[in-house]
């Protein structure tokens, strides 16, 4: 994917299970638990493109998020900031390779930030 791809959507569910056996059902999709991930269910619909995973619904995770492939999540979040952003979780690692982050726009939207590579295969 490339800078400004959506490359993935989280969920925010109160049960797993339900919420896996529900998209499962009414989409079609894949869902299953990939080792290093557990707790985090990953979806993926039936083009082979779209996906995702369940998250625990929290305090500020209430609604779906996307998340936005970039080439510099620092670069990104210094200009979400300058153009009126706020940081809501600063870059953390994910992975040996990729990190993410989360902003709210001006409007208060909550978009997600990705870079890097993560193999989330399950092989």
């Amino acid at each position: 994917m490339a800078h400004g791809d959506i490359t993935h959507i989280d969920i925010p569910v109160a049960e797993l299970g339900a919420a896996s056996q529900f998209y499962s059902d009414l989409f079609g999709w894949k869902i299953a638990e990939i080792p290093g991930f557990e707790g985090y269910p990953m979806w993926s619909a039936p083009n082979g493109i779209s996906g995702g995973g369940l998250a625990p619904r929290s305090e500020g995770f209430t609604q779906p998020r996307s998340y936005v492939e970039v080439d510099s999540i620092d670069d990104t979040l210094a200009a979400a900031v300058a153009a009126g952003a706020t940081v809501t979780m600063a870059k953390d690692q994910i992975s040996e390779t990729s990190w993410w982050a989360v902003f709210n726009d001006p409007d208060g939207n909550s978009i997600g930030l990705y870079e890097g590579v993560t193999d989330a295969s399950g092989e």
